[in-house]
């Protein structure tokens, strides 16, 4: 933001990445939202210190990464704004499409329109994008209706899971419900598991192991 003269006419991209950490405690939503603005403001005056550097001063050691997460607010210039200008410097260009990469587990960006915001997230695998964005809509809900109604709830007791998300979370997930011979003993359910698979392991004790047979 502040690289200097001529910097406009600079080929390259120039974005650096800054550590911040938020504490998720007890505190007012209202007031935690200030102290994060606060800390955000004074990363711009080390906005052109390395990672190096930033890791230096972390007093996190190498090779354990500074942060394994990136949030980025992106300025998204509408498409109905370009090519419609006769000096359009993109005139006569086809936009073909792109591809995005990161190295992080997680990296979410929100997206201003100008009118409209959106979330575009990219994740490790098995997590899926759309949950992660979901998760943080919910939450920026949360936020928003709590700092209009209960400025001093404390942040910690957001809630960042979605209805649909909290039902397949607890409900869905635990359905462990299987259909087995009820009307038999227990003792006559492990007898035909020994002679299905007498060499099965059936319990483990330490460095100890009993199969079905022996046991």
């Amino acid at each position: 933001m502040h690289a200097g003269a001529g910097a406009d006419r600079a080929l390259g991209l120039f974005i650096n990445t800054l550590p911040v950490r938020l504490d998720l405690d007890g505190t007012g939503v209202a007031a935690s939202v200030r102290t994060t603005h606060a800390r955000l403001s004074e990363l711009l005056a080390h906005e052109h210190a390395s990672l190096a550097l930033a890791q230096r001063c972390s007093g996190v050691a190498a090779p354990a990464p500074l942060f394994g997460a990136l949030l980025n607010y992106r300025h998204n210039t509408p498409a109905a704004m370009t090519g419609c200008g006769p000096d359009d410097v993109l005139a006569g260009m086809e936009w073909l499409g792109g591809e995005e990469r990161t190295n992080y587990p997680l990296t979410l960006s929100v997206e201003d329109y100008g009118e409209a915001l959106g979330l575009t997230a990219q994740v490790v695998e098995p997590v899926s994008a759309d949950r992660v964005c979901g998760y943080m809509q919910h939450v920026l809900e949360q936020l928003a209706e709590a700092l209009e109604r209960a400025p001093d709830r404390p942040v910690r007791e957001l809630d960042i899971l979605p209805a649909a998300e909290r039902t397949y979370l607890l409900e869905d997930l635990n359905r462990t419900a299987a259909a087995y011979p009820s009307q038999r003993c227990i003792h006559e359910l492990f007898e035909a598991q020994v002679r299905q698979a007498p060499e099965a392991v059936a319990v483990v004790h330490e460095d100890e192991r009993l199969s079905y047979g022996e046991l």
